[in-house]
């Protein structure tokens, strides 16, 4: 019996948006990268992007547990000497609520080439409104 293995010019994707508000940024990175990854169609190969588009809406309302409002760091560094930037989670979701989901999922996909193209398909809003209303995405719910 031989294994299926899916070519680039078959995969079909789909449209999904997450709905992030109130719901746990962890959870909602996970499923956002196992739908960008493809692990949910049974016609999934590891080497290839057969992965769907994810829309996340609502960043700025994701939820933290515990203490990670206070605890959590997101590092940056510019390269240069004493260049180390440091932020609170708190701080990242009143500023930049896309850029820490964002950091998030990219976290959850393969640190290579594929991983890069994967993330290309990810687009994450603050707000409500997202400009993809013409792909008709379906809603993904996070349990």
């Amino acid at each position: 019996m031989k294994s299926f293995m899916q070519k680039k010019e078959t995969v079909e994707r789909k449209w999904y948006v997450i709905d992030a508000s109130d719901k746990s940024l962890g959870r909602v990175a996970s499923l956002a990268a196992k739908y960008l990854r493809g692990k949910h169609k049974p016609t999934f190969t590891p080497h290839i992007d057969c992965g769907d588009n994810i829309i996340i809406v609502n960043a700025e309302k994701v939820k933290l547990t515990g203490n990670k409002e206070e605890k959590k760091i997101y590092y940056n560094h510019s390269g240069y000497v004493g260049g180390l930037r440091e932020r609170t989670a708190k701080v990242m979701r009143e500023k930049y609520p896309v850029e820490m989901v964002e950091r998030a999922v990219k976290g959850m996909l393969p640190h290579n080439r594929l991983g890069r193209q994967m993330y290309k398909k990810l687009f994450v809003y603050a707000g409500n409104e997202h400009k993809h209303q013409a792909q008709k995405p379906e809603v993904l719910e996070v349990k």
